[in-house]
């Protein structure tokens, strides 16, 4: 059996916390697709073409610990805009969408281009500030020096790009619930990630 649930939204809105949260209350495999970004970005942080490191992505490149860094996602965000990369890695994740027991995809496009008929669809969202101050105070906490306004305004720049960009830009999908994390504990925001969940699917 095969269910795929996918979940989209901008940075920072708690998308990744509530996709693991989600695969594991159903015992399903969970892809972060956004690593897949990170990991081309990070490659040409090194000097390989954006093309040619979506094509060579392998499952290592996925392991890195710089991952997570502010220079890696400014990096994926703009390897993201370029046609031909979105095209190398849509059918791994389609794959593994489709794989037996069911999956959960966490992105920007997961409902809207990658798993358009996806089983059960969310858009974790919350204002652009609160997820400044979210990532704010998870940058601060690893010894990175940023101040909040610069933060404040690499989410919106992020914001923009991701919306406005031509190729698969981030909006919620037409058949998507959507979660407004901005006023929500993590654990009230799971509960009610997996309450639409289980509406949809009944």
């Amino acid at each position: 059996m095969t269910f795929t649930i996918a979940i989209d939204g901008p940075a920072a809105a708690g998308k990744g916390t509530i996709s693991k949260a989600v695969a594991a209350h159903f015992g399903v495999a969970h892809l972060d697709t956004g690593l897949l970004y990170r990991a081309v970005g990070a490659k040409t942080l090194r000097g390989e073409g954006a093309i040619s490191a979506a094509q060579t992505l392998c499952a290592q490149d996925l392991e890195a610990d710089t991952l997570r860094t502010p220079d890696v996602a400014k990096a994926a965000s703009k390897v993201a805009v370029i046609a031909e990369v979105r095209a190398a890695l849509v059918d791994f994740q389609r794959a593994f969408a489709r794989r037996q027991g069911g999956a959960v995809l966490d992105g920007r496009d997961i409902g809207t281009v990658i798993c358009p008929d996806a089983e059960a669809k969310l858009f974790i969202t919350a204002s652009a500030e609160v997820r400044a101050e979210r990532r704010y105070l998870e940058l601060i906490g690893k010894g990175t020096q940023i101040t909040r306004d610069q933060v404040l305004a690499d989410v919106k720049e992020r914001d923009a790009r991701d919306m406005d960009r031509a190729e698969a830009p981030l909006k919620p999908a037409q058949d998507a619930v959507i979660v407004d994390t901005s006023t929500l504990e993590i654990d009230a925001a799971i509960a009610q990630a997996i309450a639409a969940i289980n509406a949809q699917r009944s």
